[in-house]
């Protein structure tokens, strides 16, 4: 997914699987299920400050581009959740994009975002 320009992508710092707590484990399996259901770009998946997990995949439309942890903050928003506990993105890409990173910001400025690969191989973790 195209980074925005006052967003540029960060790189997560490493982080051993078996550190991540049971449910920011189960953050990056919803994250994994909603890339595989659409074989999408990437999957991701965020926890609110009621524990309500919201999942969502990459979306590319000629009229509408999102990455999946944009859409998945913004699930969470339209939910009525006002602050984050923790996320989780599913991706081929070693960088968390800009923008889902400035989404998340937007509502918690210090919850982890895991970052994984396909496989669900945790990558590291973006604190900032």
């Amino acid at each position: 997914m195209p980074d925005t320009p006052a967003a540029p992508a960060a790189r997560p710092a490493p982080t051993e699987s078996a550190t991540l707590s049971a449910e920011d484990g189960k953050l990056v399996v919803l994250a994994r299920g909603a890339r595989g259901r659409v074989g999408a770009v990437e999957g991701a998946a965020v926890r609110d400050q009621d524990g309500r997990t919201y999942a969502a995949a990459s979306v590319a439309l000629p009229s509408l581009t999102l990455t999946a942890l944009q859409l998945a903050v913004a699930s969470a928003v339209a939910a009525g959740a006002s602050r984050l506990e923790a996320a989780a993105v599913v991706t081929e890409a070693s960088t968390l994009d800009g923008a889902g990173h400035a989404a998340v910001r937007d509502l918690t400025v210090d919850a982890p975002i895991h970052v994984a690969a396909p496989d669900g191989t945790v990558l590291g973790t973006v604190t900032q």
